[in-house]
């Protein structure tokens, strides 16, 4: 068996996330007080508290998926139920924490990384009047064109029919419009706080960029890929040219997926929260077999 590791992105954040991890388990206890220390404020308290509009907040729910995936993982390891991880690959911040568990920073690293690109997006957000919508049941090349067509961009391609836009707000409810003239199966706004993936997140691409040349990368211990181009990568500056390049790119999920399996992957576990990415491959090919690891019962099991 040859298993991917799979960390999820913003939008699966709940309240209570990583509690029942934090009241069963040593480690996790370790993770979340450490990580407590290095913010300077309580994440722990946030994840397991709420409320949901603050953890829905980017600069929160970033660094919250981050120490959560990171904790389910350190708990997986201790309990050797990772001999078999070869890959390891995230969904948009999802991928910070991928690059910490391949060991190309450490957690308090990878920590900063991620908590620096939540606060930097989320100015972005707020210094701009973006959207994002839902295309589903939509093929790739007619959604590229449909893009074009009404000057927005290609958030993520999370799996086959399965499509965020993204841009400026106005732009984005007209694509709504369009969509639904064009007799598109499902094309809807979604609830969030800005035009992430876009061009409306290049004064965070440029600052997260300055931010990342006074980190060290190292080569990744386990193969990984990069959502610009759903390829392995494994040089460290490639990787931190990727990185950056992910906060206004294109998140190539399904291109992740597939290209997982052909480096040999035939065993994909979500360590995350909602189940989202494990139905992604499911949707992507049913023949890949997967699992989801996010509470202490899942972790038991």
């Amino acid at each position: 068996m040859k298993i991917a590791l799979m960390f999820s992105g913003q939008g699966a954040q709940k309240v209570g996330m990583g509690k029942d991890l934090y009241e069963s388990s040593e480690i996790a206890r370790s993770v979340y007080d450490k990580a407590d220390e290095v913010l300077g404020w309580k994440i722990s308290e946030l994840s397991f508290e709420g409320p949901q509009e603050s953890l829905t907040e980017t600069k929160v729910c970033q660094p919250a998926l981050f120490v959560h995936g990171y904790a389910v993982y350190q708990i997986m390891k201790a309990q050797g139920k990772l001999y078999d991880v070869a890959i390891a690959m995230g969904l948009s911040l999802g991928e910070v924490t991928a690059m910490t568990a391949a060991e190309v920073f450490d957690f308090e690293t990878g920590l900063k990384v991620v908590a620096e690109r939540g606060r930097l997006m989320q100015e972005a957000c707020e210094a701009s009047k973006g959207s994002m919508a839902a295309v589903i049941g939509v093929e790739r090349d007619v959604v590229a064109a449909f893009c074009q067509e009404m000057d927005v961009e290609m958030a993520n391609l999370n799996c086959p029919g399965q499509i965020v836009i993204s841009g400026e707000k106005e732009k984005i409810v007209a694509a709504v419009e369009a969509g639904k003239e064009k007799g598109f199966r499902r094309v809807m706004e979604l609830d969030v706080a800005g035009a992430y993936h876009s061009r409306l997140m290049q004064p965070a691409r440029d600052r997260f960029a300055a931010f990342l040349e006074g980190v060290e990368f190292k080569a990744p211990k386990l193969t990984v890929l990069t959502n610009t181009t759903g390829d392995v990568i494994s040089d460290p500056a490639a990787i931190r040219e990727a990185l950056v390049k992910q906060v206004v790119s294109s998140v190539l999920w399904e291109d992740c997926i597939v290209n997982a399996a052909k480096a040999g992957a035939d065993m994909f576990w979500e360590l995350g929260v909602g189940g989202v990415l494990k139905g992604q491959v499911k949707r992507t090919n049913r023949d890949y077999a997967n699992a989801s690891f996010e509470t202490w019962a899942d972790l038991q099991a």
